[in-house]
């Protein structure tokens, strides 16, 4: 028999009085948390980030799929490791299956079975999660085993796609992993998920608690905190998506006015600029996850930084975003920068110079290295290259980042920026460079093991 996920009136409003007194002890209990909670985003692909196919037998004619969805494909997983727990993974996910609302932030929001027996988590069951306001979200299971189950979106629920849960293990540890690709169900869902960013800072708070709530469910407890690894996919690189994400008209026009402008130092100098005076040369090393001796391995540790590096997913976006046409040769490739500093976000060019792979024998050992560099155009509040590089030990299989650059503020150009940078850049200069060396490290690290879990 099919019960309609929709509440009454008199319960609608009820669910509804307790938002803000929800949001608000949400909003407290985030503040107070003293879980770490890793947070990596980088870009994706299709079809490497696409959803699962369905289980056969599935109907989707009664599913909201993300073909039906808005805007960008977020493939999400959040993963914690649990340590002390004398359950087996089949253990606990009998546990957590049997009463979903168990693990529910209840402060606002509950799981209720609408279809299926109680008790129980089986395929074709259907739940919907209540949340205040007009953000309930109706699933059906999709697929179930001993150590994970699957759901898919209804119709009506604010996003359109499949989350899966799942439990493993290795010989001293439980893992437990979320892992969704979904888009927004319409675009007011869009809007508030990608532009206001309000649905994702609920989301984000809600999975988190429910991973802590099982971690208490496993009698055990967390280690490593929360790492939450975000891929985005263009709703232009999706199956019959259309350009609707290309830059806007103003930002096109500045990154093609970058082909007219030059570097704003003497290339054929600058190597040997970094012993003068006002020139600064920073030279830093991160050590990546080893792998094998021998050259690079597929898909291994070389060849995901390597990907890393080739797409420009070394940076914060939350620092500096790069737009580029995806379509032009790394070599000589312009770049347009948007760059948060001192509360003002400037908009800077740089171009890619050589980009060079080569085995160089140093002090006796072979070592792979792969690099790419950028200069500053003009306009830059910078002068100066970037160099970075993925070097690979080929006689022990370690491998390294390195991030080498010799720059200076610019002598031309706007003159608040130039003068901001030139009195209080340095230190965000080099927290910058920090931040490259640890992203690409834990970007890497988070690939690897979401590649090892899936080949699990």
């Amino acid at each position: 028999m099919h019960v309609s996920p929709h509440q009454s009136p008199r319960k609608r409003w009820a669910t509804a009085a307790r938002w803000p007194l929800g949001v608000g002890l949400a909003a407290w209990r985030y503040m107070w948390s003293t879980t770490p909670v890793h947070r990596w985003e980088m870009r994706g692909s299709w079809p490497a980030d696409a959803p699962p196919d369905l289980p056969a037998g599935t109907d989707p004619g009664e599913l909201q799929r993300f073909e039906q969805g808005v805007g960008t494909l977020f493939h999400r997983i959040y993963r914690t490791r649990i340590v002390g727990s004398t359950l087996t993974p089949e253990r606990l996910m009998a546990r957590m299956s049997g009463n979903l609302d168990g693990v529910a932030p209840s402060e606002f929001a509950t799981f209720q079975k609408i279809e299926g027996e109680k008790g129980t988590l089986g395929t074709g069951d259907r739940y919907v999660v209540r949340m205040p306001g007009p953000w309930d979200g109706p699933v059906e299971v999709v697929a179930a085993d001993a150590r994970a189950f699957r759901l898919a979106t209804l119709p009506g629920h604010l996003e359109a796609g499949q989350i899966e849960f799942r439990v493993s293990s290795d010989y001293r540890s439980l893992w437990f992993e979320i892992e969704s690709w979904a888009r927004s169900g319409d675009r007011l869902s869009d809007a508030l998920y990608a532009r206001l960013r309000i649905s994702k800072e609920v989301q984000l708070h809600m999975w988190s608690s429910v991973l802590r709530k099982i971690v208490g469910l496993a009698e055990g407890r967390m280690e490593g905190g929360i790492v939450i690894t975000t891929r985005t996919v263009k709703p232009s690189a999706l199956p019959g998506g259309r350009s609707d994400d290309r830059p806007g008209r103003r930002t096109a026009r500045r990154l093609t006015a970058l082909g007219a402008r030059r570097l704003n130092f003497d290339e054929a100098t600058i190597e040997d600029r970094a012993a003068e005076s006002g020139w600064r040369l920073d030279d830093m090393v991160e050590p990546l996850p080893h792998e094998g001796s021998g050259p690079p391995a597929e898909g291994k540790t070389w060849e995901v930084a390597r990907q890393i590096m080739d797409s420009y997913q070394l940076a914060d976006p939350g620092v500096v975003t790069a737009t580029y046409d995806e379509a032009a040769p790394l070599p000589g490739r312009d770049m347009l920068l948007r760059i948060r500093f001192m509360g003002l976000r400037l908009r800077v060019g740089v171009r890619v110079g050589d980009v060079y792979e080569e085995t160089r024998d140093l002090e006796g050992r072979e070592v792979q290295v792969f690099g790419w560099s950028y200069g500053t155009l003009e306009g830059h509040f910078e002068q100066g290259r970037m160099h970075y590089e993925l070097w690979k030990w080929l006689d022990s299989g370690d491998v390294e980042f390195h991030l080498r650059a010799i720059s200076r503020a610019a002598r031309s150009g706007p003159v608040l920026p130039r003068l901001g940078f030139r009195l209080i850049g340095r230190p965000h200069q080099l927290r910058f460079y920090r931040q490259v060396c640890r992203r690409i490290r834990r970007l890497t690290e988070a690939q690897l093991e979401t590649d090892r879990v899936a080949s699990s």
